[in-house]
């Protein structure tokens, strides 16, 4: 995992780590970018968390939450991802999930990052979709290979 910040407190009894100021964290395909990002470090891990060294239980981020993994673009307010069962969970007054030109907005993401599966939940009515025909990979009258079927 990389990341970078404008700054970076941690607290050694408490397991954790806080970054804040234009938060990037990269691992793997999938970038997230916060305004502010807790590490909540594993107890018991034998690393430390000022060095970074513990194995990670969660992360949590806020302010403006960017996601970006292959081509899903999910925003939120608020983001938690717990490592042991690689969910992310995503809220606010509007999250909203892209994936080309196909938006879902609701106030809830939760996403499966091992199966790639993605719910999203309702703001108290009802979620709000735009699909644009062909756009998904594999779709009839999509082009997969920047040619027409």
């Amino acid at each position: 995992m990389i990341s970078r910040s404008r700054s970076k407190a941690t607290g050694e009894k408490e397991n954790l780590a806080i970054f804040s100021g234009n938060v990037t964290v990269v691992q793997g395909t999938t970038l997230l970018k916060a305004g502010k990002l807790t590490v909540y470090y594993a107890k018991d891990s034998g690393g430390s968390a000022a060095t970074g060294s513990a194995a990670i239980d969660k992360l949590q981020v806020d302010g403006t939450v960017y996601v970006k993994s292959d081509n899903q673009i999910a925003t939120g307010e608020h983001g938690t991802f717990d490592m042991k069962t690689e969910q992310l969970v995503l809220s606010g007054k509007e999250v909203v999930l892209t994936e080309g030109a196909n938006i879902l907005t609701g106030c809830k993401l939760t996403v499966d990052m091992k199966s790639g599966q993605a719910n999203v939940e309702a703001c108290g009515g009802r979620v709000k979709g735009l699909f644009t025909p062909g756009t998904q990979p594999g779709a009839q009258g999509a082009a997969t290979d920047g040619q027409s079927n």
